[in-house]
């Protein structure tokens, strides 16, 4: 009982202590609002910039306004202007989002810039909407790289300006369709509502006939209501004014010219217009308030321009109320209009499904980007799960990791790199190509600064200073020090908090070798010759005549240490071609191949005793090209568009190039063209079979843009049914030719039945359930009964017009085009077992496991093996986050990985013990808080909404059963600031 008693004083001391600021003196936030008039049409004006961190300029660029004769941009004179503007008429409002140009400027700005943006702020007229560092994009972003930018901008706002800095609504204007997850997040997060620019052409014109452009979206299938509902508004203009009142220094429309005494006197015309637009929007929504976006791109340069129209427009539509004019029109912001919306207590209908794909027209499916970009897209996601580990590791080894043996580090410089690379032209590919080059110079910048940090980490935890090296290539089996030394060690640090098993290949020039565990234990190995298809990539780096191949076994949120020498320094005896190959398998799974054509012929499940036909194979869209949008859409950087409907063989046959099998891997080297080649790999101990692709350079002198990929043929009833991953997290059902909000009229047979996927996909019937893990967000479709089809990499000579202004030709590092490498990972289950094996086979792929390396043999003294965690977390658990917040505070988020019913395991609720979590920390106390950690949960109060269906819950979710036991339902993410002391 004394025990607990201390716990709770803890506690209370905690939430004293660390209690989050508020501004002094404030009205912002919905009290700030202006009043409206009930009778009335209530026209919100919203003076908003849209800054895109980065597009055709890179970040850098369009924040100091360089290189204006690509766009004319300058974030920092808007910023400027704007402030200057709102200081001279406090009716005056603005809006800003993407935090990472705002922190930019305010560590620019003067004590006195401060104080009165400050006030600004407190009096709700700057508003912050959205706050992350960017507005991220939402078809090829994972959902804990878009959580980890969300805090990142927030914090920054809840840090700077309080209370006052929280935005209450989430505003994604610019994204090509929108994802479920995305709007669950932002539910979490404390939004009270979500306001966006594009949908579906079909989707917007049967909802303005509805008047159901604004709706509850039901954004989880298994987070009880409302925790994941989200009022979500489409904006009538995309996020543009409307025509003929951009009043931008960049548009050409009219000014209002109000001296009666001129020839060009307009107000009368200008007044009449914005009445009929007025009301010709408001026929399209449910209340008497309707919002305007009075703004667009990187507008507001000279803010004065903008505001003098819009105090006219102002003063003259409401003096026509002493005529009898219904027309209210004011200074607004989308919170203040959301708040309009909620008070006026209607039913709004509901939504449950996501916004993909999207098209602006018949033919211009905006379903390309969903692959554009392969490399960039891997550098991220790769870069995303060293961030997490840089991250624990910070935690882990306490104050010297940031400032140890290895000099200065810190994790914040990767935050912000990984916080740009989330916005919607960054990772989805859709940017210029010196911007990028701009997205991985900044990642691997911070990588740069995380390694210095996991290296005085290590050397903490280990007790070894000894010199660190990370190989960077491993993928295309270039490492310096393994093709070189004659005896190293290798640290395996593994972020999930599980123990993991992960095969490990090494570049090496021996044909034997001796591997330790941290116990002194030989660990089964084997030196394989390197393929064709690794010499495909390479090209002239390296020289390793082999890899190492063999199975490493990590602790949950720790390191373990392997010892590796050289046995035989001569080169790795030659595979010999195989006449014939039939089969290979391990004892989980057998795979066939055919006789005749070298491909896949056939999967089976060993332990459950399934076996389905599988043909897999390469294919090329014949890209539609043209010079003009009139006459023909293209397909570019956005834009999907074959020419046909069928696809162009690469080859109808797979040459097999070489045949391994050992105690560690059996692999069957596919070699289809001089561009396209294959491993299929099967892991001793593994569940999943590999499929390691190659493709490129994309050979484009037959003057044809191609969009590549494969396809998977099975003999599974799918019904043209398949099911890809939100973000990551939950899975929606797909139909082809289908959508569950309107009636479809498909114009595009092969485009419009693409979606994204960021880490899996699968088809089932009955029976069988072939899952397709990822290594990266790529576009996917199931075009026809029994198939899935996966984009993996696009080459294109022309623009697709949507303001790119280049085609998608990547030249790679040789000028002759990009080559891409890639895996899937493939696995065969009864559906009730598929999620069992799926769901950690995808955070696996996430956050792997970071490898570095020391020359010679570890000291005496040296800890080879270290565990962060007192106990492994449950299966269903995942430690989401990891971080450090204070000097004595760290973040954390656990969330339950599986959703409601798909597995007859894992999807109960679990619970944790906070004080039983780590190895190296004692909790002395905890606060929970909201998913965004701006706001003390307990605080989070959104707004209520009515929807036409009741709000039933599939089950009644389980509570906490005591203070430091924390119970997660399915799919619930949990987050918690802890005060800690390193033991």
């Amino acid at each position: 009982m004394a025990a607990l008693c201390i716990s709770f004083l803890f506690l209370l001391l905690f939430c004293l202590v660390f209690s989050l600021p508020t501004g002094r003196n404030s009205i912002c936030g919905y009290k700030s609002c202006p009043a409206t008039n009930p009778s009335m049409l209530n026209v919100h004006l919203v003076p908003h910039t849209h800054d895109d961190v980065g597009w055709l300029k890179t970040v850098d660029q369009y924040y100091y306004g360089d290189r204006n004769y690509i766009q004319h941009a300058g974030v920092q004179y808007i910023l400027d202007s704007v402030i200057d503007q709102l200081q001279k008429d406090p009716a005056r409002r603005f809006i800003y989002v993407e935090t990472a140009f705002f922190y930019r400027w305010w560590r620019q700005q003067s004590q006195d810039t401060r104080r009165i943006v400050t006030q600004l702020v407190n009096e709700g007229r700057l508003e912050f909407i959205n706050g992350g560092w960017c507005m991220s994009d939402e078809a090829t972003t994972h959902y804990s790289a878009v959580i980890d930018q969300m805090t990142l901008g927030l914090r920054f706002l809840n840090d700077t300006f309080g209370e006052c800095g929280r935005p209450l609504v989430a505003w994604h204007i610019d994204p090509f369709g929108h994802a479920r997850e995305h709007a669950s997040i932002f539910a979490q997060m404390g939004y009270d509502g979500f306001f966006f620019g594009r949908l579906d052409y079909q989707d917007k014109a049967r909802r303005m006939k509805t008047k159901e452009m604004e709706m509850l979206w039901r954004a989880s299938e298994s987070l009880t209501p409302p925790l994941a509902d989200l009022f979500t508004g489409v904006l009538p203009n995309g996020y543009n004014p409307p025509e003929g009142f951009c009043w931008d220094q960049s548009c050409n429309d009219a000014p209002i010219r109000d001296d009666p005494d001129l020839e060009d006197y307009n107000v009368d015309e200008i007044v009449q217009r914005f009445l009929n637009v007025s009301y010709n929007q408001a026929a399209f929504y449910k209340t008497n308030h309707i919002i305007m976006t009075m703004g667009s791109d990187f507008q507001y340069e000279n803010a004065n321009l903008w505001y003098k129209n819009m105090d006219k427009l102002i003063k003259y539509v409401n003096a026509l109320q002493a005529k009898g004019s219904k027309v209210n029109v004011l200074y607004s912001t989308p919170s203040c209009y959301l708040q309009e919306l909620n008070l006026a207590n209607l039913t709004w209908p509901l939504k449950t499904d996501d916004f993909f794909p999207y098209a602006d027209d018949a033919h211009d499916f905006w379903t390309g980007y969903f692959t554009s970009r392969p490399a960039l897209k891997l550098y991220e996601r790769l870069s995303n799960s060293r961030l997490q580990t840089c991250n624990q590791l910070e935690v882990l080894g306490g104050p010297k990791s940031t400032s140890g043996p290895f000099g200065e580090g810190d994790s914040d410089t990767m935050k912000r790199a990984m916080g740009v690379a989330q916005h919607h032209d960054a990772v989805s590919g859709t940017e210029k190509q010196h911007v990028a080059y701009d997205y991985a110079r900044r990642l691997a910048t911070g990588w740069a600064h995380c390694e210095v940090l996991v290296r005085n980490s290590l050397a903490v935890l280990s007790g070894s200073e000894s010199p660190r090296v990370f190989c960077e290539n491993l993928n295309i089996s270039v490492c310096p020090l393994t093709e070189s030394s004659q005896k190293f060690s290798m640290n395996v640090y593994n972020p999930l908090g599980r123990t993991v098993s992960w095969p490990v290949r090494l570049p090496v020039n021996g044909s034997l070798y001796n591997v330790t565990d941290s116990n002194g234990k030989a660990v089964d190995s084997q030196v394989v010759l390197r393929s064709k298809s690794t010499q495909q990539v390479r090209r002239n780096r390296g020289y390793a005549k082999g890899e190492l191949v063999f199975q490493v076994e990590a602790p949950p949120l720790g390191y373990t240490t392997y010892i590796i020498s050289m046995l035989k320094d001569e080169p790795p005896a030659s595979s010999t071609k195989p006449t014939v190959t039939r089969s290979i398998q391990n004892k989980f799974l057998k795979v066939n191949f055919d006789d005749t054509t070298g491909l896949l012929s056939s999967l089976t499940n060993l332990e459950t005793n399934q076996t389905i036909r599988l043909t897999q194979n390469f294919y090329w869209y014949n890209a539609s090209a043209g010079n003009n949008k009139e006459s023909h859409q293209t397909s570019g950087a956005y834009i999907f568009r074959p020419n046909s409907s069928d696809p162009f063989v690469i080859n109808k046959t797979a040459e097999i190039q070489t045949v391994t099998v050992s105690s560690t891997v059996q692999e069957v080297t596919q070699w289809f063209s001089p561009w396209v080649s294959q491993v299929v790999r099967l892991y001793e101990g593994h569940r999943e079979l590999e499929l390691e692709w190659t493709v490129g350079p994309v050979p484009i002198a037959d003057g044809l843009g191609k969009e590549v990929i494969t396809r998977l043929d099975t003999d599974i009833e799918s019904s043209d049914y398949f099911y890809t991953d939100s973000n990551g997290r939950e899975v929606l059902e797909r139909r082809k030719d289908y959508r569950p909000t309107w009636d479809l009229k498909q114009t595009e047979p092969i485009a419009g039945n693409y979606y994204p996927i960021n880490s899996r996909a699968y088809i089932k019937d009955d029976k069988h359930q072939l899952t397709v893990v990822t290594d990266r967000s790529q576009g996917a479709s199931s075009i026809y009964n029994g198939s899935l089809e996966i984009m993996l990499h696009r080459r294109l000579l022309y623009d697709d017009f949507r303001g790119v202004g280049e085609p998608l030709s990547e030249p790679g590092e040789f000028f002759d085009g990009l080559v891409a490498r890639g895996r899937l990972l493939l696995a065969l289950t009864p559906p009730k077992m598929a999620a069992d094996v799926h769901r950690p086979l995808a955070q696996g792929m996430v956050l792997q496991p970071l490898l570095s390396f020391q020359d010679g043999t570890p000291l005496a003294n040296t800890k080879l093996e270290f565990s962060g965690l007192q106990a492994a977390l449950p299966p269903a658990v995942h430690l989401l986050t990891l971080s450090q917040w204070d000097k004595d505070s760290v973040l954390i988020r656990l969330e339950h990985q599986y959703q409601a019913k798909e597995s007859e395991t894992h999807s109960q609720p679990v619970t944790v013990n906070l004080q039983k979590l780590f190895s190296t920390l004692e909790v002395l106390g905890a606060s929970e808080m909201s998913l965004g950690a701006n706001q003390w949960k307990e605080d989070m109060n959104r707004l209520q909404w009515n929807t036409a269906k009741a709000s039933l819950p599939l089950s009644l979710s389980a509570k906490d059963p005591s203070p430091w036991e924390v119970t997660l339902n399915p799919m619930e993410i949990r987050t918690f600031l802890l005060r800690v002391r390193q033991l």
